[in-house]
Formats: structure tokens, sequence, C-alpha cells
């Protein structure tokens, strides 16, 4: 017990000593994710005004608010997670889980016929930090949104998830590979170096 406060400690120390928690608080973010999907859009431009942006496991709104900002007044954002979210001004909210049919058919209908441009996911299972649980739990995230991303993306459109390397992970992005004409993998200065979290960026969705 005394080791399990400690690391507790630890973590609480780490996270308001974070540079990037400090820097979204001053800056109105919800979270400090919000800084790794800035720099993936630094490297390889992801929003541009007017977009339709669909955004997976998006609570508590860092990246929705990120979405939101990048494609203008005339871009639609439509985010959903089996958690609730605060509003976010402009932005269509749907609780719950994507996967089931009346989630799926109320995100086509905000979507329209013409289809997403943009399908983040930051989605993450709950770690145990058992490796032979969480890999595969978090790879399955990763098929889902890619599942979904085939299914909504419009040609040429773009997914940006988060993957966890490990068993599984080379298969995941050779599968990727054949529907996208370019896929990156990119570690953000903001993703914690012990994690195993890396993003792949999917860019020009296929026929």
């Amino acid at each position: 017990m005394p080791s399990r406060s400690k690391s507790s400690r630890q973590w609480l120390k780490e996270h308001f000593d974070d540079p990037y928690v400090l820097r979204a608080q001053a800056e109105g973010y919800r979270s400090r994710a919000v800084y790794k999907l800035i720099e993936l859009d630094e490297r390889d431009p992801l929003f541009k005004p007017g977009q339709v942006v669909v955004d997976l496991g998006a609570a508590p709104g860092g990246w929705t608010q990120v979405a939101r900002a990048r494609t203008g007044a005339d871009g639609r954002v439509v985010a959903t997670d089996i958690l609730p979210m605060d509003p976010v001004p402009g932005v269509e909210f749907i609780q719950g889980d994507f996967r089931e049919d009346v989630v799926l058919k109320q995100m086509l209908e905000l979507i329209g016929g013409q289809g997403a441009d943009l399908v983040l996911s930051d989605m993450a299972p709950n770690m145990s930090g058992m490796g032979a649980v969480d890999q595969p739990r978090a790879m399955l995230l990763a098929e889902l949104a890619h599942e979904l991303a085939s299914t909504i993306l419009r040609p040429g459109g773009v997914l940006v998830l988060k993957m966890f390397q490990g068993e599984g992970s080379d298969a995941f992005l050779a599968e990727l590979r054949r529907g996208f004409a370019r896929v990156v993998v990119r570690k953000p200065k903001a993703s914690r170096p012990r994690s195993r979290e890396v993003y792949v960026v999917a860019l020009g969705r296929k026929l």
C-alpha cells in the first residue's frame, strides 16, 4: 500500500509540474493532449477551413477545441464519446458508443452525404499495467477507429489515431498502408517519453 500512495504522489507531482498541463490551463484548453494534435498538424497539415471532422473518444474535449478552431465558421465538427462532455460551442456532440446502430445513424445524419474529411481518435483503454491485457485493448480501439473511418471518410480523407507499439501494431500499420496513400508514425513532444503511445497519420484515403 505505501508504494501505491508513493506512486500516486509522484504522478500528481509530475502532472502539476508538467509544462504542457500548465500551458493548457493558461491557454484555455481542456487537456494537455491538444499539443500532440497541434504538433501533428504542424508536421502534416491536417486541418482546412470548411472541413467535416469526426472526433472519436472526444472527452474532455481538447482535440475537439482544436478541430473547431482550425476548421473555421464553415467547418463542421462531430464529437462522440461514451463519457459525457461539456459542450464546445459550434460542435455537435453525441454521447454513446459509435459501434451501436443508433449512435452511428445519428453521426451519419450529422456528417451528411459527402462524408468526413478527417477522423480523429485519441481513444485509449483504461490501463491495467499488464501489457498482455492492455495491448489487445488498445489495438482493438485503433482497429475500431480505422473501421469507422473506412465507412465515413471520403476519398482523399485523413485518419489520425493513437496506437500503442507492441503486438499487432506492425500488422495494423500494413493494413492502413493498403488503404491510404501515405502513413506516418509520430511521437509528439507532448507524449510522455516512457509511454508506448504513438500517433498514426494516414493521409489520402484510397478509393
